[in-house]
């Protein structure tokens, strides 16, 4: 428990974390990855050299000192990062670490005003959020290791089927290989996919959404990342599209994820953008197979038709269901424009909504502004960090 000058201390290097954050989690990833290398087959190091855990971290450090009285609003971003933990194997000896990096960091960026006092409040801090975090992590990893074809760690599964979807979008089919049990997964669940990338010498975990499963099998579909101005080539997208064939094995983690169909029957709408059309796909399916009465509006936004995976399936289930599926190309239209979204907002519909972080934080804005209340809307993004 802090006491009331600790949290004092703390909310008042707010300032500092809001100029100063990227700096300070820049220096900390540095440092840690120096002095301690075998973290670097944990972390996305691709996100690493892009710089987006770092602005990913910063963001999350200021909103914990900010709510450092009251955690209540912080809870969902917990279970987020909890997930994400869970998914590539943070395990509760890696907090220590952590911990003694951050603490350490926060001293040599604040120089002399670093004082041992504030020193102190942020250890106490940092091991407040580091037991939340180990304590709901421990919840999912106990619940998955008892689940009927459950595991935690890592599972050997091979390559069954190896399948082109689009220019740039692929499907990978994949069986356990001890032929055990699989798990009951919810739609808009993901697993870790981890693999050693060929001439970075590093084992890396990437998280990829299940788009379908059954008594033997799971599906991923895996958009192969190019480099551009602003980051590198996808690392494990790459070596899955050009080096992982079918027969080979890759190593899974339990699927994890708290961005789920919503209950009932009432209208839904699935809102994707890009390869954010993985988790809606799989919602769509079991959404139909619940309830093929169920009125459901799915919009994704893609550079061209041509760039829709599982494009023939979602056919069928516009067949079956009572499904209505636009394509949005920004090709023609450019992108979605504030009427786009005032034209889609229903007070009585449960929105899905998953892509790029600019589009997410677009949509949720402009659904609320058209009046559609924040518990109706539900949210995921792929990559470092919380909408």
């Amino acid at each position: 428990m802090l006491t009331k000058k600790q949290i004092e201390l703390v909310k008042a290097t707010v300032p500092v974390l809001r100029e100063h954050g990227v700096a300070l989690t820049s220096h900390f990833y540095k440092r840690m990855l120096s002095h301690n290398p075998e973290l670097r087959q944990v972390f996305n190091m691709g996100h690493q050299r892009a710089g987006f855990q770092q602005q990913a971290l910063a963001g999350a450090v200021l909103a914990y000192a900010e709510n450092i009285e009251n955690l209540q609003p912080l809870l969902g971003a917990v279970a987020h990062i909890a997930n994400k933990h869970v998914s590539v194997g943070i395990r509760a000896e890696h907090y220590p670490i952590v911990g003694k990096h951050l603490i350490a960091s926060i001293k040599e960026v604040l120089g002399e005003a670093a004082t041992d006092e504030l020193l102190d409040a942020w250890a106490a801090a940092y091991s407040q959020l580091a037991d939340i975090l180990i304590e709901t992590e421990k919840s999912i990893y106990d619940k998955n290791a008892v689940a009927e074809g459950g595991w935690t760690g890592w599972r050997f599964f091979k390559v069954s089927e190896k399948s082109r979807q689009t220019d740039d979008v692929t499907s990978f089919k994949l069986v356990p290989i001890d032929h055990g049990k699989m798990p009951k997964i919810k739609a808009g669940q993901y697993i870790s996919v981890r693999v050693f990338v060929k001439g970075q010498e590093l084992v890396q975990p990437r998280q990829y959404t299940v788009v379908n499963t059954d008594s033997t099998s799971l599906t991923i579909a895996v958009k192969k990342i190019e480099a551009d101005e602003k980051s590198p080539a996808g690392m494990v997208s790459n070596t899955l599209h050009n080096q992982i064939n079918e027969g080979d094995v890759v190593e899974v983690s339990f699927p994890v994820g708290e961005f789920n169909l919503p209950a009932g029957n009432g209208k839904l709408c699935l809102l994707s953008a890009g390869i954010g059309i993985t988790p809606l796909f799989a919602m769509l399916k079991e959404a139909v197979r619940k309830d093929p009465t169920r009125k459901i509006f799915f919009i994704h936004v893609c550079k061209s038709k041509e760039a829709i995976p599982f494009s023939g399936e979602i056919d069928l289930l516009v067949k079956e269901g009572a499904v209505t599926f636009e394509v949005f190309e920004t090709s023609v239209h450019g992108r979605p424009s504030e009427d786009f979204f005032k034209n889609i907002a229903e007070k009585n519909t449960d929105y899905c909504v998953c892509g790029p972080v600019s589009f997410m934080k677009l949509a949720a804005a402009e659904l609320v502004k058209n009046g559609v209340s924040e518990n109706k809307i539900h949210a995921e993004k792929f990559g470092t960090g919380a909408i």
